[in-house]
This record gives structure tokens, sequence and C-alpha cells, in this order.
């Protein structure tokens, strides 16, 4: 007899259990729609490292180029931006929207320092990529210890 082995992902229960606790919110809020799609949000992003940078990537389906910020710092990336809401037209009528829209932020917090001066960023079918080259580290150096007698 066959088995798969399958990997426990302790991410894929809490993303279950936001999806349930999202549910019910809408079933509760149901009368008042437009008021739960403004709400903050923030896109999913991998991070990646390698031997001379630091890779992130972030989906933002939906966004133009000009409607995302970023800010790198020594150690932290900060991407903001607006979604805009998709206002109904006369001849149509949402029935369901699961789409996050309005303003978002996600800062991240990296494993070593990078060169902001020098990173770059690329925007290609709704994913951000940002290339974060690290920065040299500061070798430690000896100093000598002097007497004031």
């Amino acid at each position: 007899m066959a088995r798969n082995v399958i990997a426990w992902d302790p991410f894929r229960e809490v993303s279950t259990m936001r999806e349930d606790m999202e549910r019910i919110f809408d079933s509760m809020l149901n009368r008042y729609p437009r008021e739960r799609v403004q709400a903050v949000w923030a896109p999913f992003v991998d991070v990646e490292e390698t031997n001379d940078a630091m890779i992130i990537r972030a989906e933002l389906p939906g966004m133009k180029r000009e409607e995302i910020k970023v800010t790198v710092a020594e150690d932290t990336v900060t991407i903001s931006g607006e979604r805009k809401y998709e206002s109904e037209q006369k001849d149509r009528t949402f029935h369901r929207v699961e789409r996050a829209y309005g303003s978002f932020q996600r800062t991240i917090a990296l494993p070593v320092s990078v060169q902001g001066d020098r990173a770059e960023a690329s925007y290609k079918a709704g994913v951000l990529e940002l290339m974060l080259p690290k920065a040299e580290r500061v070798k430690a150096r000896e100093i000598t210890v002097e007497s004031k007698d």
C-alpha cells in the first residue's frame, strides 16, 4: 500500500483559522459590506537570503507600480501603498467582495544589514521583487587600553 507523506505546515492551520474568522465576521457584517473592504491589509511576502543579497517578493495583484512605495533602512524594509476600491457601476452588482482594498503597510525585519542605496525593485505580474545587496560586515578590531596614571 502506497502512502503519501505530506509535510506539516503550522502556518496552513493559522491561515485556515484566519479564513474561518473572516467568514464569521463577514456573516455578522453582511449588512455593511463596504465598511469591511476598506479595512487595512498587508501583502504576503517571501524573504530569501543568498550569499550576497536579501530578496523579497511581495504579492500586490491589481496595483500599479506608481501606487507602491518602498523604504529601505539598514535592517528593515517597509512596503506601503493603497489599492483603490473598484466602484460599482450602474449595470453591475457585487455579490461578494473578498479582495482587500485601502491602505497597507508591511515592515519586514531583515536578519542582516543591507545597502539601501544599491537596492533594486521590479514589479511584474502583480509581484514586487526587491533585490537588497548585503552590507559589508564591520570587522572587529582590537584597541589598546591606555593607562591614565
